[in-house]
């Protein structure tokens, strides 16, 4: 039997550094993958109705899609419908277009409300990457559900690196996503993380992902 394969398909390369660290941690050696970074969200959604399509061409069945996106406070359930349209249009099944029991090629998931909550969501990790950021920082109100950090979450991880003295002169959004080397993916708070993890451990290599 081979081993599943899945097309990571993200935002930017911030979030390539992050899923290059985060994806061995889950899924160890029951899979392989490639991630591939566009030029932003707007890039990401122009382009996907022709890539998936691409995909479906030539696709292996024993290779899969996952689409990760973030929400950016816009409508969640617009853009989710934007996805599953996308997948709908090009003939590859989804968990929620799923009627009749066919494989399902394509998960889609939405950081909420960007990729900076999952950091949020492990705080240990973030203090052993950046020593100066003080572990009482979740026991803060405002920290307690990283899906809920108001005014943006990668506002908010900047203010903290800059108190505890780093980027100064800015935050270097690749080398911050890094952090997610020491993460814990069994112990992150923030539900849209639980959800990407929770969906790629639903893959098994006879039948891909499970409904």
């Amino acid at each position: 039997m081979s081993m599943p394969h899945i097309e990571l398909l993200v935002e930017e390369s911030s979030a390539e550094a992050a899923l290059s660290e985060l994806m061995p941690k889950i899924l160890g050696v029951r899979a392989t993958w490639n991630i591939h970074p566009f030029q932003g969200k707007s890039d990401l959604l122009s382009k996907l109705p022709g890539r998936l399509k691409g995909y479906a061409a030539w696709l292996p069945q024993d290779n899969f899609i996952i689409v990760l996106i973030d929400e950016d406070r816009e409508n969640c359930r617009r853009l989710k419908q934007q996805l599953e349209s996308a997948a709908g249009a090009a003939g590859l099944s989804t968990r929620n277009s799923n009627r009749n029991g066919d494989r399902i090629r394509v998960i889609n998931r939405i950081a909420v409300e960007e990729l900076e909550a999952w950091f949020f969501g492990d705080v240990p990790a973030m203090t052993r990457a950046y020593p100066g950021i003080p572990a009482s920082l979740s026991r803060k109100a405002k920290y307690r559900d990283p899906d809920a950090i108001a005014g943006g979450t990668w506002e908010a991880l900047e203010r903290v690196l800059r108190r505890a003295g780093y980027f100064k002169g800015g935050l270097a959004k690749t080398e911050a996503a890094r952090s997610t080397r020491h993460m814990d993916p069994q112990h992150n708070r923030s539900k849209s993380f639980r959800c990407f993890r929770d969906a790629l451990l639903t893959l098994s290599p006879a039948e891909g992902f499970q409904a």
